[in-house]
């Protein structure tokens, strides 16, 4: 049997993001299950460099802070569980990664031009973690795609694939709006490229018509 503790698009809170995950792994452990945890790149600060699977959180946010707890109650609870890293998960126009691109093409939102990350289909992404369950191994591992490109790269990328005007598309970028949130997250997904028989596309190969 396998438990797949999803942490949703957004920040939920702390209790259903953190302690939720210390409970289900614990569910886990009682009843004998195979735990994969779904985790973010959110609990990275940020920086050129990609970032490795076992790289130690290094959060910037409420949310990249709890992501980052909910990974260390589970590994103390269920040290055989398996983390999957992942990024922004893309899939049809209703995907709400795509549905802020398309947004922002309406004049209804704005993108971060120096927001980078590496979008997965959600298709390739179940068939992750289904072969994850399956396999023998523990703790984290980044999945997500080989594309490394900003919100905006993005929008244009959706711009194109459904047919939209892409001069409409506004964009800032993080410090112009005052936030506090990782810029550059790029997730090295090498070892389960080797480890995984699915192949993860990026955004370019998805969005392309």
């Amino acid at each position: 049997m396998t438990v797949l503790v999803v942490g949703g698009s957004g920040y939920l809170g702390w209790t259903t993001t953190a302690d939720g995950a210390a409970h289900v792994a614990a569910g886990s452990i009682e009843v004998g299950a195979r735990l994969v945890h779904l985790s973010s790149d959110a609990l990275h600060a940020g920086r050129p460099e990609p970032y490795a699977d076992d790289e130690p959180p290094t959060p910037v946010h409420p949310y990249g802070a709890a992501k980052a707890a909910a990974e260390t109650a589970v590994r103390l609870v269920d040290p055989g569980a398996v983390l999957v890293r992942t990024s922004a998960i893309i899939g049809d126009e209703r995907s709400k990664h795509l549905q802020l691109c398309l947004a922002a093409l309406d004049g209804d939102a704005v993108l971060f031009s120096d927001e980078v990350r590496c979008p997965v289909a959600v298709d390739d992404l179940a068939a992750a973690v289904r072969e994850l369950a399956a396999s023998d191994h523990a703790g984290p591992i980044n999945v997500a795609g080989p594309d490394a490109v900003s919100r905006v790269e993005l929008g244009h990328l959706v711009a194109r694939r459904y047919g939209v005007d892409a001069t409409r598309l506004r964009s800032t970028t993080i410090a112009e709006a005052g936030l506090v949130r990782p810029g550059e997250v790029r997730l090295d997904s090498a070892r389960a490229v080797g480890l995984l028989t699915i192949r993860l596309r990026g955004a370019v190969e998805l969005l392309t018509v």
